[in-house]
């Protein structure tokens, strides 16, 4: 069992209500207008922040997920995620838990919720955000990583070859540095993007990736862009400043590195670390 940060969360007897309000709100409001939700840790906790969880954003349609593997902000007008965000050690590469291959809906948002036949026939992948082989060393972050608030609509070749490359050269970053964090999302360029399935699931038309390497005396942080579909290029083709990221997006990554150290190495495109 990893040494996470985060615990397993407690079964909330008054979640089932909360849930109730959120879909009256919704039938009577439009997803348009919910506040953030948090669901599985206080917002205590959340004030207090992790080094992986972005700050600021100005999207409503937010319902916020606390697992033990990842955090998940899901956006509930495109039916996928505004980012999934996880630390990833060196032990966490390495379990022996086995791929699922279980895609399910996601038990904590309101109804109606995606299931994996919207995907079926539409032409796109169930693209992991927090890749499953990320989750190795526990059968619950298994199971939580094939959640389908953890999936976007993502072109097969670019999610088989570019974006599993980067998954991968993740894992040997963690392995060879200890641990890195790591934060990744759909990037909707159109006000009405395409969208599959009954329950509409909204196509991105990029992805992105950012990764924060906490080497000391000073840290490493990557952007990595991706349009969505095939590309089969090398890595630094893809990589750009996480500040352009962060214009892209509306959030702020990393927030709690010191202010001049984040400015500084956000507004780089540095090598690729050595894996």
């Amino acid at each position: 069992m990893s040494a996470k940060r985060r615990r397993k969360r407690k079964k909330n007897p008054f979640r089932s209500f909360v849930l109730l309000i959120i879909v009256l709100a919704g039938s009577v409001y439009g997803y348009h207008n919910y506040a953030p939700q948090l669901i599985g840790k206080t917002s205590a906790v959340h004030e207090a922040g992790y080094m992986e969880i972005p700050a600021g954003g100005t999207d409503k349609n937010e319902i916020r997920l606390e697992r033990l593997g990842y955090t998940l902000s899901y956006n509930l007008h495109y039916k996928t995620p505004n980012w999934v965000a996880w630390e990833l050690t060196d032990g966490e590469t390495q379990g022996e838990n086995a791929r699922t291959d279980k895609f399910v809906p996601d038990p904590d948002l309101p109804e109606p919720r995606v299931t994996t036949k919207d995907y079926t026939r539409s032409g796109y992948d169930r693209g992991h955000m927090a890749p499953a082989a990320d989750m190795k060393w526990s059968a619950e972050a298994m199971k939580e990583s094939f959640y389908m608030s953890n999936i976007c609509p993502q072109n097969h070749q670019l999610n088989k070859d570019d974006w599993g490359m980067l998954e991968e050269k993740c894992r040997l970053w963690a392995k060879r540095f200890g641990k890195i964090y790591i934060v990744c999302g759909p990037v909707y360029t159109s006000k009405q993007p395409k969208r599959i399935g009954e329950h509409k699931v909204a196509i991105p038309e990029r992805f992105f990736k950012v990764v924060l390497i906490n080497t000391s005396p000073r840290p490493i942080a990557m952007g990595f862009l991706f349009d969505n579909k095939a590309g089969r290029r090398k890595l630094n083709q893809y990589m750009v400043t996480v500040d352009s990221i962060e214009r892209l997006t509306g959030y702020d990554f990393f927030p709690q590195l010191p202010d001049d150290i984040e400015n500084e190495i956000e507004q780089e495109v540095p090598q690729l670390p050595p894996s």
